[in-house]
Order: structure tokens, then C-alpha cells, then sequence
């Protein structure tokens, strides 16, 4: 089981649009575009944002950054970033990082 889940990471995200907005995020698939490339930005040097343990990885912490608001997802005038993200990366790579986000999830729940 993943914790946080997706549905618990897009509620998170969403909690503070109103009513007739639009949702900031609206799948799975947004959100492991989102966490991917932060998890890219630490690996490659920028500070992580949330108290982790040490040897921690990059995606769980990533994670753990969109789940208490530190990183936001923001949308752009031509579409959301993720989606602009997901034109430069090719559906294998998306998959890959989708099973290891499930993976990093289910050890985070066993420890």
C-alpha cells in the first residue's frame, strides 16, 4: 500500500481550490510526473525542503514535499508543468518512475 496515497497526494493538492476551479491535479499520472522531476532537482543537488533520514531516496523525499506543500505544482498558460514534462520524456521512463514511486510507498509503509 502506498502512503501517502495517490488520492491522499491529489486532495492534498487540490484542498485549497475552490469549488468552481479547476483541480490542480487530477491523476496519478500528473502526480508521478510532478514527484519525478523533483526527485531529479535533489539528486541533482537542490536541498531537500522536509526533514528526512539520511540515505533517504530523492522520490520518497519528493514525495513527502508535495504531500506537506513545500513543492507546488503550479499551472502554466499553455497546460500544467507536468504535462509539459511528459512531452520530454519518453512512456517507458514514466513507467519506470511509477513502479519505483509504488515501490519507495510500500517501504515506507513496512518501516
Amino acid at each position: 500500500m502506498i502512503h501517502p496515497s495517490y488520492k491522499e497526494l491529489i486532495d492534498e493538492i487540490n484542498k485549497d481550490i475552490a469549488e468552481d476551479e479547476e483541480p490542480i491535479v487530477t491523476s496519478r499520472y500528473s502526480i508521478v510526473l510532478a514527484s519525478s522531476k523533483r526527485a531529479r532537482q535533489i539528486t541533482a543537488g537542490d536541498p531537500a525542503l522536509v526533514k528526512h533520514e539520511r540515505g533517504k531516496k530523492a522520490l520518497s523525499v519528493a514525495i513527502q514535499e508535495l504531500y506537506e506543500g513545500k513543492v507546488n505544482i503550479i499551472p502554466g498558460s499553455e497546460g500544467y508543468v507536468e504535462e509539459e514534462i511528459a512531452a520530454e520524456e519518453p512512456v517507458e521512463e514514466i513507467l519506470e518512475i511509477a513502479e519505483e514511486i509504488e515501490a519507495v510507498a510500500e517501504e515506507t509503509v513496512e518501516a
